[in-house]
């Protein structure tokens, strides 16, 4: 079964190929030339289906099953900000030291050292008869230190429940036993099974 992944972000097409090591999975970007998806929705199940949509609309292909993921990280210092802004916090060019460092930044700004903090992702499912939406969460907190350089994004900060590691200090098979993604995208094979056979 073909999966066709709604990003470029080569740390999200790796953590999924990981998972779906079964399937036969392949970024939008190896197929067609990327585009930009403007994401208007006010959560991230929104923003997950805008981006799923898109990109099955571009591949003019009615065969394929196509899943986006929506992610961020909200923190109750910030009043759950980041949130569905995550991925562009300290703007629209912005890489993910500089969303991490602005989020540091205004920790350090209300006067605290860590916050309790969840991460939160969206998986869409679209093909041609169905969409589905299928959420995973992880609950910790954020420090205002670096510490670690595996991951990406917010991980050198994040620390989950039950750790005194960060994302950035866990090796990868811990990491992603406890992901946000992990969760929701584990939950999501059963879906993509059964469409998967639906479409035989």
């Amino acid at each position: 079964m073909k999966l066709v992944l709604a990003t470029s972000n080569q740390g999200k097409v790796r953590e999924i190929k990981y998972i779906y090591e079964d399937m036969d999975v392949v970024a939008y970007s190896d197929l067609i030339e990327p585009f930009e998806i403007e994401e208007t929705g006010l959560t991230f199940k929104e923003n997950a289906l805008i981006k799923a949509r898109a990109v099955f609309a571009a591949l003019e292909d009615k065969n394929v099953i196509v899943i986006a993921d929506d992610s961020g990280i909200s923190v109750d210092a910030l009043d759950g900000e980041p949130g569905i802004y995550s991925a562009r916090y300290a703007g629209v060019d912005a890489n993910d030291r500089d969303n991490l460092n602005k989020l540091v930044d205004a920790l350090k700004e209300k006067g605290v050292q860590s916050s309790k903090a969840h991460y939160t992702a969206a998986i869409a499912v679209v093909t041609k008869d169905a969409e589905f939406t299928i959420h995973g969460w992880m609950y910790g907190d954020v420090i205002t230190t670096l510490r670690g350089e595996n991951g990406f994004g917010y991980d050198p900060i994040f620390i989950p429940e039950g750790y005194d590691k960060t994302l950035g200090e866990l090796d990868d098979k811990t990491k992603k036993s406890l992901s946000h993604r992990s969760q929701a995208l584990n939950h999501t094979k059963a879906v993509l099974h059964s469409l998967s056979k639906q479409m035989r």
